[in-house]
């Protein structure tokens, strides 16, 4: 959230790190975590086999409704992470997730809460979509070469593979989500407005905190697909 809200991408994830924690301390790191619980909790799924079509089926649709429901604990997770790149006068202080719905709700208006959900569900649909195409593809493509046996190692693999494509394709959605919802009322009149916005600061600024957010997916994905 930190890389992604920069303005100019002046600093990396261990910099920003450190420098999160040089001012507000380590407990800073994992602000929003209560948000982040929540939100990930809606995007958990089981591993019952299915054919490969069906997978696409579901993935789509549990994507887009993990993406809806999610959509109001990730809009406070956005803002919880964020608040310590604010002046202290004008940070928000969430208590927790719920303290963040409620003042939301109360301050903002109810709606508030669903603030960037066409990116958060577009990505969520791309980031399943990604996740169970490729790695089916391929898992069968390396079995099928004399490499690769049915093992921890090919999983693993398949799982990498399956995470950067998956963080490639959703980053830019990822970086527009969070974007709009950190955004001030009427810093942008429209989605179109926030990609402009960013398009003004090169094609990478679509990729701000990519590292991040491949970890992030990969370690999940690994123990999903194991």
């Amino acid at each position: 959230v930190h890389l992604q809200t920069q303005e100019k991408a002046n600093m990396g994830a261990s910099r920003m790190a450190i420098n999160v924690v040089k001012n507000d301390g380590i407990r800073a790191l994992y602000t929003g975590l209560s948000a982040s619980v929540m939100r990930q909790s809606k995007f958990q799924h089981g591993n019952d086999p299915l054919p490969f079509v069906q997978k696409i089926g579901i993935a789509m649709v549990g994507g887009a409704m993990g993406g809806f429901v999610g959509n109001p604990a990730d809009m406070i997770n956005v803002r919880m992470q964020n608040d310590v790149k604010l002046p202290k006068e004008k940070r928000r202080h969430y208590r927790h997730v719920f303290d963040g719905l409620r003042r939301v709700a109360v301050e903002e208006g109810v709606p508030k809460w669903f603030t960037g959900v066409t990116m958060t569900s577009s990505r969520a649909i791309l980031m399943t979509v990604a996740q169970v195409a490729v790695y089916d593809q391929t898992k069968q493509m390396l079995l099928t070469t004399r490499y690769f046996k049915d093992n921890l190692i090919t999983h693993f693999t398949a799982s990498v593979v399956a995470g950067t494509v998956a963080t490639t394709i959703t980053q830019p959605t990822d970086v527009m989500k969070t974007r709009l919802m950190n955004a001030k009322p009427g810093e942008f009149k429209s989605i179109f407005h926030c990609i402009l916005f960013t398009a003004k600061s090169g094609p990478m600024a679509f990729f701000k905190g990519y590292i991040p957010a491949w970890s992030d997916i990969l370690w999940p994905l690994d123990e999903s697909f194991m």
